[in-house]
């Protein structure tokens, strides 16, 4: 679910902080930076990250005509502890620096430190001092340029499972002994997952190699349905967090650079089981940051995620959601939404009702519909801005029937949609043909 507050809860921007520069300060330390260091003894985190220039987030989001952003971010496996200078020395080879970031994103108890930190960095060596403290991480934005961070002092190792790196048994020892950072990570291609020490642990007992390749099907089904080719797919990774704190009215929510989960999440979040066959909230919420802006009014910002989750579903092998009876009415959405038709008022119908249509499309079309559809969109960026709702419901209509080869003004005025005047006339100068059978009557 993406909260309708998402602009004021959540922010879209990433604030900077100064950093602390200079040799000189690695000497000088607080009582507190001390009490740390002696309470850390052995945890310390002294290791070199080497990194290779990526493109921009936002770049990534225009190129892909995508309505959110992933993040740039790096891991490094150090928490930087609040209050504590840490020292890094950076090496930039092809002049390219890199940012640093403390904070994984609205995982800090406290909601001022709910945005990552971001601290930019020299050649050679930064003192960086966060009041929040946090997970760090590094961002090279570029294409290609090397670079490699030192991590000299102050910030303590985190217990992190790196799929294709890690073996079980080293994972499970640092849970153990890598006790000072209250966070644990599990990270694989394309998802950076942050979860607590607390909520790691009472998931101690998964198969996280196993839980990662399923987490990499989950993400490669989305970007299948999006047309995307092993090529075209985004580098940058995708971040699940598990935050302490919703939006009013939401079990979990997706926005600029991260997709958030609570606590009650995790039997589905870091769960091999329950990721598999209850995970749909998780394929809504990364659906969310593949979804395109163009055919996006705020009408079906929670309807299109789903063709996402709907194609994760297929691809590990699930029943449909569309093919499940309701618990109260014992009737599928498919059984309920044509029951409505052709007076249905498209706002008035249920979320997994506004979903058939999407699906219709499918069945009628080809499954290759929405690849389809989304590749179309990239080549031609259709410009709006998301107050256009009748403009994006018009692009809707205009490109759903220039993929289907077919004016499909009908299908979606029998199914309540808002289309206006101007753009059912657009549609016509398209000069397409009727479809050749009704794609509102088809069910899987």
């Amino acid at each position: 679910m993406t909260p309708l507050t998402r602009r004021t809860f959540l922010g879209t921007s990433i604030g900077a902080a100064g950093a602390v520069t200079g040799a000189a300060l690695l000497g000088s330390r607080p009582a507190l930076a001390r009490t740390v260091l002696a309470r850390t003894a052995g945890q310390e985190a002294r290791h070199t990250v080497t990194l290779r220039a990526r493109p921009a987030a936002e770049g990534e989001r225009l190129r892909l005509q995508q309505a959110l952003r992933t993040t740039e971010f790096h891991p490094t496996r150090v928490h930087l502890p609040a209050g504590t200078p840490m020292a890094v020395e950076v090496t930039a080879p092809d002049g390219v620096l890199p940012t640093l970031y403390v904070g994984a994103p609205d995982t800090h108890a406290d909601v001022a430190y709910k945005n990552p930190r971001a601290y930019r960095l020299t050649e050679g060596v930064t003192t960086v001092t966060d009041p929040g403290g946090g997970l760090v991480y590094l961002a090279l934005t570029g294409d290609g340029q090397r670079a490699r961070v030192k991590f000299l002092s102050g910030g303590v190792r985190v217990p992190t499972f790196t799929l294709g790196e890690s073996t079980e048994a080293e994972f499970q020892s640092q849970l153990d002994t890598l006790t000072a950072a209250p966070q644990a990570e599990l990270v694989s291609p394309h998802a950076i997952v942050t979860i607590t020490r607390d909520g790691m642990l009472a998931w101690r007992d998964q198969d996280h190699g196993e839980l990662l390749r399923l987490l990499e099907t989950i993400i490669a089904s989305h970007a299948a349905i999006s047309g995307l080719s092993a090529a075209g797919r985004s580098p940058l990774p995708f971040h699940l967090v598990e935050a302490p704190r919703m939006p009013t009215g939401a079990g979990a929510y997706a926005t600029h650079g991260w997709t958030a989960y609570p606590r009650t999440y995790l039997d589905r979040l870091i769960a091999v089981d329950g990721l598999r066959t209850r995970g749909w909230g998780v394929y809504h919420e990364l659906g969310h940051q593949h979804q395109q802006m163009a055919y996006k009014p705020e009408d079906l910002t929670e309807v299109t995620v789903n063709v996402y989750a709907l194609a994760a579903q297929r691809t590990l092998a699930q029943p449909s959601n569309l093919t499940r009876p309701d618990a109260r009415t014992g009737l599928t959405p498919y059984q309920s939404a044509l029951a409505k038709l052709p007076a249905a008022d498209f706002r008035r119908l249920g979320a997994y009702e506004k979903l058939v249509p999407f699906r219709q499309l499918e069945l009628a079309f080809g499954e290759d519909f929405h690849p389809r559809l989304h590749q179309l969109v990239r080549e031609e960026r259709p410009a709006s801005d998301y107050t256009e709702s009748a403009k994006r419901w018009g692009n809707l209509a205009i490109y759903t029937s220039r993929i289907a080869g077919a004016d499909l003004s009908g299908f979606w005025t029998r199914w309540g949609a808002p289309l206006t005047a101007e753009y059912l006339a657009r549609v016509a100068a398209l000069g397409l043909p009727a479809p050749a059978a009704d794609p509102s009557t088809l069910t899987d």
